[in-house]
């Protein structure tokens, strides 16, 4: 199967009950949409909520890293770009950019790893191997892409 370099999200809508009191979109809401874009992908590969409820599996977040670039605001439609980075037999490493859908900036960037889980055991889980076919398929497809400054970023303060 051959998969989109970057994979990009459908767009979506910034709603106004999704902004703050310093009137731009409320970083929360930016999970919303990172998890939105997420949905799509890991459907494609054969991870959506048909799988979940034909196989009784699903997958967690292990780890997620936002970075907040530039202000959006209420009507301001929005796009992911998801980049598969690395995987093994239980887990994906992957990272998003969320693009203002017209200017085209980055505003966010969110770097994540998730991990497949038995959900009648609750533990984890290797992939099937249709799934890891694909998953590899994705990552080979995102194998050329530059990879965003934002890899690997370490939150901290920066001295001189």
């Amino acid at each position: 199967m051959a998969f989109p370099a970057p994979f990009v999200s459908s767009a979506h809508k910034i709603e106004p009950e999704w902004t703050d009191y310093n009137g731009h979109f409320n970083m929360a809401y930016y999970n919303v949409l990172f998890d939105r874009a997420g949905d799509e992908v890991f459907d494609a590969i054969g991870l959506g909520a048909a799988y979940v409820k034909r196989a009784s599996c699903s997958f967690f977040t292990l780890e997620a890293h936002v970075t907040y670039l530039r202000e959006l605001h209420a009507g301001d439609s929005v796009t992911v770009d998801v980049q598969f980075l690395d995987y093994d037999a239980k887990r994906i490493h992957y990272f998003e950019q969320m693009r203002h859908a017209g200017e085209g900036f980055i505003a966010a960037t969110s770097e994540l790893i998730i991990i497949h889980v038995d959900m009648t055991t609750r533990r984890s889980a290797p992939f099937p191997p249709d799934v890891l076919a694909n998953i590899k398929a994705m990552r080979e497809a995102h194998a050329a892409l530059p990879l965003p400054p934002q890899i690997g970023h370490r939150i901290g303060i920066p001295r001189k």
